[in-house]
């Protein structure tokens, strides 16, 4: 099971992380909650209405991995498709930011669980609900877009080329997490859709 998710009865997975993993992949998803940035913090009395109705930023994020992140529902061809996409930002961002930041959490929180459990073991066996799963997918997937977008990597990059880096490169730490979520990520797939 090591690195490799397994189904689990009532339709979740479990994967074995050692200590190392358990880490990485706690330091990342904090990362990733620092790069999305805080949420709004709800007030109890407010008006839940006006919450629904709060509109978010019309303007593509600067940051090239939050725009990633956070692309334009469509291209930027024409002042009218310009338009729709500031709107359709406007009013979705906010809460497509706030998914994001409370599916890293799960992360955060089950590295955090198994951390305790892990100390002595050299690893911990990680158990996800369906729910669990689906979040870990969304983070599993930020990350790795993250990280692309930092390495410059593109849909066309030949992986091989990423194997081959030299031990020398700077870049290959990046690129072996790049490579190892994608990993999980698609074990995760797999393992769900079995």
């Amino acid at each position: 099971m090591a690195g490799h998710f397994e189904a689990i009865a009532g339709g979740g997975a479990a994967v074995a992380l050692d200590e190392v993993e358990i880490s990485i992949l706690r330091s990342l998803a904090v990362q990733l909650l620092e790069l999305i940035g805080p949420g709004d913090e709800p007030d109890a009395d407010a008006d839940p209405l006006a919450a629904l109705f709060a509109e978010g930023p019309s303007e593509p994020p600067s940051d090239p991995a939050l725009r990633r992140l956070f692309p334009d529902a469509y291209g930027d061809d024409s002042e009218e498709l310009r338009a729709a996409a500031a709107d359709f930002r406007r009013y979705t961002e906010n809460d497509l930011r706030a998914r994001k930041r409370e599916d890293a959490l799960v992360v955060v929180r089950a590295m955090d669980a198994l951390s305790a459990e892990a100390l002595g073991e050299g690893g911990a066996v990680l158990k996800l609900t369906p729910d669990e799963s689906r979040a870990w997918l969304g983070t599993l997937n930020d990350l790795r877009l993250t990280i692309a977008t930092r390495l410059e990597i593109t849909e066309d990059e030949e992986s091989e080329r990423l194997y081959r880096l030299p031990d020398s490169d700077p870049r290959k730490p990046m690129v072996m997490a790049y490579l190892w979520l994608g990993a999980l990520q698609e074990s995760l797939v797999e393992t769900l859709m079995s």
